[in-house]
């Protein structure tokens, strides 16, 4: 060891080495493995209908009803639509190891899909970032296998199947967890979620449905919205076109305002993006809704063309503070301010992909905060309901893998797989929990259901 070179912060300390995995061991004293099968109800908790109308506060009010009737359609529905009722669950009602890492904070089967990379290439992964904090790793895993048994049962599968569905996706992230502790450092860093992590998961079983939903991706481009979605004008440019109640074209002080925004929004980019964007002129702006739990907050669509008319769309989506931050607290992990809530949904995507979409950035539109992104970036997802019983137990096992890997980025692998182990006790632990909150996810959706049809809470259907 060469005592000249001084210890430099943010590196490793060679003279006091760490032992992340035995670490990770010591933890099963105070938490042992097989507390994650606990889960009861604080005699706190809000009920159900309570729950939502709280979520539903600041949103657009004439767009809550297509909300609630989404969240109505079925459990896993509800469940999509209720990561603060969850994370209220997890902080009162579950143990947690004090590991924090990273995390998605709405890590249910639905939001991993495939997404383009620069170079035209797909990548598999997950999605979707909006409530994206620092917080307990356990939480993302937790969510994931009570999603896959709701999904399950959703899709006609039996009980067998769809415990089994959580017990291996608990298995897959506990098995990707040691293979990356045993990498390379910069091997497990840059680990791509491909093919072969396929082969990793032994998910061959779904193959056939990813090479449908690939070939399906590929042509959800801007190119393809802007067709469906736009009409030339008079000069040669293109606006969009109303589509109630999902598209409408933004008032002229919208237009504006949003436009305006996307000067801010090009301070946040890398240097070498912003030759590529002065190449497009915007031509207009649309307000769009999306999504299950962000439906009733504000989401525009800006029409850019190239000097061939080529469109390229970014979508600006409202950036709400995370509802897991209060609840991360609580159980004692915080992370640094968000200061911006657009910054800090980039920077957790960052955080938790090897591969991002190269335009991703933040912007303030008259005072709220914003992400700003590539808009159908040849995305494509697998709908975990119309899974046969063959391919859930497969897809499970390929999230699984997937949300292992994004945690490695945060939380040392090592720690995690000293913790996790090489026994199938957290496999076990996390099937049971899942079970039980499925089943009260089961009892939330009916009480949802109730207040809709006693018309406590009003609900439109989907067009």
């Amino acid at each position: 060891m060469d005592e000249r070179l001084p210890y430099v912060p943010g590196f490793a300390d060679r003279r006091s080495p760490r032992a992340p995995k035995r670490e990770g061991r010591a933890l099963r004293e105070a938490v042992p493995r097989r507390a994650h099968a606990e889960f009861s109800a604080s005699p706190g908790r809000p009920d159900a209908v309570a729950a939502v109308e709280e979520s539903n506060r600041d949103r657009i009010a004439e767009l809550v009803p297509i909300r609630i009737g989404r969240m109505a359609a079925s459990p896993f529905a509800f469940l999509r639509g209720s990561a603060g009722l969850m994370a209220y669950d997890l902080a009162h009602g579950t143990p947690t190891t004090g590991v924090g890492a990273q995390i998605c904070g709405d890590a249910h089967a639905a939001n991993f899909g495939l997404y383009g990379d620069a170079r035209g290439g797909l990548t598999i992964d997950l999605n979707d970032f909006d409530e994206t904090v620092r917080g307990p790793w356990e939480w993302d895993l937790k969510r994931l296998a009570a999603s896959l048994v709701l999904a399950g049962r959703e899709a006609g599968a039996d009980e067998d199947v769809c415990r089994a569905a959580a017990y291996d996706a608990a298995g897959a992230y506990r098995h990707t967890l040691r293979l990356l502790a045993g990498m390379p450092a910069a091997d497990a860093w840059n680990a791509v979620a491909d093919e072969e992590l396929v082969s990793h998961a032994d998910a061959h079983d779904l193959l056939g449905t990813l090479r449908r939903v690939a070939e399906k991706a590929r042509r959800n481009t801007s190119a393809r919205f802007a067709a469906k979605s736009t009409r030339e004008t008079a000069d040669g440019g293109r606006v969009f076109v109303d589509a109630p109640p999902v598209l409408r074209r933004a008032s002229d002080a919208e237009a504006a305002a949003v436009a305006a925004s996307l000067e801010e929004y090009l301070g946040t980019l890398p240097e070498d993006r912003l030759p590529l964007l002065a190449r497009y002129a915007i031509h207009d702006v649309a307000f769009r809704v999306v999504g299950t739990g962000s439906v009733g907050t504000r989401s525009y669509v800006v029409l850019l063309l190239d000097h061939r008319g080529r469109p390229l769309v970014l979508q600006v989506k409202e950036a709400r503070p995370s509802v897991l931050r209060p609840y991360t607290a609580l159980v004692g992990i915080t992370g640094p301010e968000p200061g911006h809530e657009g910054r800090r949904v980039v920077l957790g995507q960052q955080r938790m992909q090897v591969v991002s979409d190269t335009l991703l950035g933040w912007t303030t539109v008259e005072g709220r905060p914003y992400q700003v992104r590539q808009f159908r970036n040849r995305k494509g997802s697998v709908d975990p309901v119309a899974l046969g019983a063959g391919e859930i137990d497969d897809y499970a096992r390929m999230t699984g893998a997937l949300l292992a890997r994004a945690h490695s980025h945060s939380a040392d692998p090592r720690l995690l797989a000293g913790y996790c182990g090489k026994s199938e006790e957290l496999d076990e632990a996390v099937a049971a929990f899942a079970v039980a909150y499925a089943d009260r996810t089961e009892r939330d959706h009916a009480e949802l259901a109730a207040a809709v049809r006693a018309g406590r809470l009003p609900a439109e259907r989907d067009v």
